[in-house]
């Protein structure tokens, strides 16, 4: 009877079974289309993951090396500044401002224009054999961040012949005109030239020409140990400012170098301490950004 009545069941479950078959292998293809497409997923998300890393380390590359390579203010350990002269050399003011300078002992650095170089090289030529730095500020003030590259190389190049031909030595440096000058300028101008990018972070405004009491009272104001202190040898009122200026700032202990020495002295700044959180916090070495023409249109 078991034997009969086993018989007897099993076309129904042999039904039911079939029946259920296409369900089951419905239901295995869609996990494996699902692990599949998790599969899929993951790669395309480690891979995006992998590029941001990538592009990270890309980006934090770049600035390291425009770190390196652009200066507004360097952290030294000493009260040692840089003077500097943009503009010149100018016939009736640039000479003036040398006798000064030697009379004090200083040494400045010049960024001088290439056409006023080609005018009057014998300036630039008393000034390097003075020992004062001679720098490239382009052959005619242009805004470099505005020009082709092709017009930039001619501006540069233009410039560091007529400054070789003056003293015999090409420059070093560049100060782009107001300041202005992009990231990517920054990397193939040095690479090409080997300049160094100076900036400033002190800037008396004496292009506008406020008076030479006001030049001085906005250097001794703003210079710091490490300042490159903007100002030009193109204006009557700062070379009038400057034999004060030159006082107040060596009685308070300052000590005159030109840029490259200045940079030479960097030191790694130590870490401070947040108050907020107590945690230790790097400083970087060149903290300022490139100032904008409109707030210094005469750099």
């Amino acid at each position: 009877m078991l034997v009969d009545r086993a018989v007897r069941n099993w076309p129904p479950l042999l039904d039911t079974r079939i029946q259920f078959a296409p369900i089951a292998l419905m239901s295995v293809c869609r996990l494996l289309l699902f692990c599949f497409a998790g599969l899929i997923i993951t790669r395309e998300l480690r891979a995006e993951s992998a590029a941001a890393t990538h592009e990270a380390e890309r980006d934090s590359r770049g600035a390291a090396a425009e770190a390196s390579i652009t200066f507004s203010s360097v952290h030294v350990d000493g009260p040692y500044i840089a003077m500097t002269f943009d503009d010149g050399p100018s016939a009736a003011l640039t000479p003036k401002l040398l006798d000064l300078l030697a009379a004090h002992h200083i040494k400045a650095t010049f960024f001088v224009i290439g056409e006023n170089v080609a005018e009057h090289p014998e300036i630039v030529a008393r000034a390097a054999r003075e020992g004062h730095e001679i720098g490239n500020h382009s052959w005619s003030h242009p805004n470099l961040a505005k020009t082709s590259e092709e017009a930039v190389r001619s501006q540069l190049r233009r410039t560091d012949d007529a400054i070789k031909s003056a003293t015999g030595v090409r420059p070093t440096l560049l100060r782009p005109p107001y300041g202005s000058i992009t990231a990517r300028e920054k990397r193939w101008i040095h690479d090409e030239f080997g300049y160094q990018i100076i900036l400033w972070d002190v800037d008396p405004n004496d292009w506008k020409r406020p008076g030479p009491a006001v030049v001085r009272t906005r250097i001794l104001k703003e210079t710091r140990p490490g300042s490159i202190v903007l100002s030009h040898d193109i204006h009557p009122g700062t070379i009038e400012a400057m034999p004060s200026t030159f006082d107040a700032l060596e009685a308070k202990g300052f000590k005159f170098v030109t840029v490259s020495e200045l940079i030479r002295m960097a030191v790694a700044q130590p870490p401070h301490t947040s108050p907020r959180t107590g945690e230790s916090v790097p400083t970087a070495i060149t903290p300022a950004p490139s100032p904008s023409p409109a707030s210094s249109p005469a750099g």
